[in-house]
């Protein structure tokens, strides 16, 4: 099976491809897709947009796009091609903490900046998941396909070995990726770490602001700059990542984990969790502890 005509993939493929287009190249989903999608640009550069986010990946940029949002990508504006690899997928609970610093929008992640060093690593991580869609264990009646162009992973064996080259290249990105906030206005830092360290405590900008000598104003305009989010957006991000680690090594119940978290209500948590994870708190934690 290939997925060149897969425009809106089933939320249980996975499928790996390389494009090389030019200028009038696009894909618009007004749904969006069931599955993730991954894109990293070897060379050129697209325009991407989702969830309310609008920015141009360029060479040496992971986008990662969460499902059920409306998206639209193409060869950027006055470019003559965009190179790029490309997944979708469905991601392991733990990546979501990986690509919390870097989100853009709800759903929408860029990490820019990833260093030159490990460029090649990256792309040869996108290769082998190529290769891997189409393997067989050995002795198996059934060959490898050959070909080229996007594959879709189809054994349970063949999707695992996908599943692990994308996680390289989303551990090799995010840990080597340049971050905004380094080498940034030291308020905002500050800012960044006191919601680090309490994330259930009650933020509010005001509050933020008053803990490092600014005004409402002037620190949403410093942070937002700084961070390209606001900083309750942050604050939010911080509860949902703190959760997430409750959920996957403690015994508390969900209202339990919603309270030190920081959120007002189980309703509210489990709404904010699923918007950010793609599942209610519950299966969170049942996918990481099946029950004996």
């Amino acid at each position: 099976m290939t997925a060149e005509d897969l425009s809106v993939p089933a939320a249980d493929l996975m499928i790996v491809g390389h494009y090389d287009r030019g200028p009038g190249y696009a894909t618009r989903r007004a749904s969006g897709s069931p599955s993730w999608l991954l894109m990293w640009t070897q060379t050129g550069a697209g325009l991407v947009e989702q969830a309310g986010a609008s920015f141009t990946a360029g060479p040496g940029d992971l986008v990662v796009l969460g499902s059920h949002a409306a998206h639209h990508y193409r060869v950027a504006p006055g470019g003559d091609r965009w190179r790029f690899w490309w997944v979708h997928f469905q991601p392991r609970p733990s990546w979501l903490t990986w690509l919390g610093p870097y989100t853009l929008a709800a759903g929408c992640h860029l990490v820019e900046g990833v260093p030159t060093t490990v460029h090649a690593r990256i792309d040869r991580a996108f290769g082998r998941a190529l290769q891997d869609t189409r393997w067989i264990p050995p002795g198996s009646d059934e060959p490898p396909q050959p070909g080229a162009g996007p594959a879709v992973a189809v054994t349970a064996a063949a999707r695992e070995l996908v599943l692990g080259a994308v996680e390289e290249v989303l551990v090799l990105a995010t840990a080597s990726a340049r971050r905004s906030e380094q080498g940034g206005d030291p308020r905002v830092e500050r800012v960044l770490a006191l919601i680090a360290a309490e994330p259930g405590a009650r933020h509010s900008v005001a509050s933020l602001a008053r803990s490092v000598a600014l005004s409402p104003s002037r620190l949403a305009h410093l942070f937002a700059e700084q961070t390209r989010r606001t900083p309750m957006r942050a604050v939010r991000e911080a509860r949902i990542r703190h959760a997430a680690r409750l959920l996957e090594v403690t015994d508390l119940d969900i209202g339990q984990v919603a309270a030190a978290a920081g959120f007002v209500s189980p309703f509210h948590f489990s709404r904010a969790f699923r918007q950010e994870y793609g599942m209610p708190p519950r299966d969170y934690r049942t996918r990481l502890r099946p029950p004996s």
